[in-house]
C-alpha cells in the first residue's frame, strides 16, 4: 500500500469513507492529493458539498481512512489518518487534511 498518494491529484468518482465506526459511499466529484507544507506531507480528500454532520463526525474520531475509486476501479487505498484539518472550499466541497 502507497501511503502517499503523490502530489498529482487524482479524480474519482467514488469513496468508500471510513470515520470511527461508520461507513459512508459518497459519489460526485472526489479529488484525493498529496500535500507537503512546512517539511511534512499530508493526504487531502475533497469530498463534493460535505454533509456538515461529516466534518463533526471527522472531528470528533481524529481518524479517518478511504478508498477512492473511478469507474468501479481502485484508484487509492489511504492507511488510517490522522486528522489535521478540516475546511470548506467555495463551493462548499469538505478538505479533510490527513496524516499517516
Amino acid at each position: 500500500m502507497n501511503l502517499f498518494p503523490g502530489t498529482r491529484p487524482i479524480h474519482g468518482d467514488s469513496v468508500h469513507l471510513s470515520i470511527g465506526a461508520n461507513s459512508l459511499l459518497i459519489t460526485g466529484d472526489i479529488v484525493c492529493q498529496g500535500v507537503h507544507e512546512d517539511g511534512r506531507g499530508y493526504v487531502e480528500l475533497t469530498l463534493p458539498d460535505g454533509d456538515p454532520e461529516q466534518r463533526r463526525a471527522a472531528k470528533r474520531h481524529g481518524q479517518f481512512g478511504f478508498d477512492l475509486y473511478r469507474g468501479g476501479g481502485s484508484l487509492y487505498a489511504s492507511p488510517t489518518l490522522t486528522l489535521i484539518s478540516t475546511r470548506r472550499t467555495s463551493t462548499g466541497a469538505l478538505v479533510l487534511r490527513g496524516a499517516p
